[in-house]
C-alpha cells in the first residue's frame, strides 16, 4: 500500500510543466549590432586616437573594427582602453556580445 502511494506521488511530480526562465544577457546580446551599438561606442570613444593618421589600428571603418574585435574585446574588457576615460559596463558587454556573436555588420 505504502508503496503504491509513493509511485502515485512521483509520478504526479514528472508531469509538472518545466518553467523556462529567459537569460537577460543572452537576451541583451542578441539584440546588439555593429550599426546601431558597437560603431557608436568606438566613434564616441576611440576614434580620437585610433582613426585616420592616429595610433595602429585604425577604427574607423567596419573592416577595421571587425579586423581588430578579439583585440578591442580584450583592450576595453580589461580597461586598458580607452585610455584617459572609461567605457560603462553595458558598453563593455555590448562589444564582447558582438564579438562572441561573429563581429557581424549588423
Amino acid at each position: 500500500m505504502i508503496f503504491l502511494i509513493v509511485s502515485t506521488h512521483s509520478s504526479c511530480l514528472n508531469n509538472v510543466e518545466e518553467v523556462i526562465e529567459e537569460n537577460p544577457i543572452e537576451d541583451f546580446c542578441k539584440t546588439r549590432s555593429f550599426s546601431l551599438h558597437v560603431k557608436t561606442i568606438i566613434d564616441n570613444n576611440c576614434i580620437q586616437c585610433h582613426g585616420q593618421g592616429g595610433n595602429s589600428p585604425n577604427l574607423t571603418t567596419y573592416n577595421g573594427v571587425s579586423s581588430n574585435a578579439n583585440s578591442i574585446k580584450s583592450e576595453v574588457v580589461s580597461r586598458r582602453m580607452p585610455q584617459g576615460s572609461s567605457l560603462t559596463n553595458e558598453e563593455i558587454q555590448a562589444i564582447s556580445c558582438w564579438v562572441d556573436e561573429g563581429a557581424l555588420n549588423n
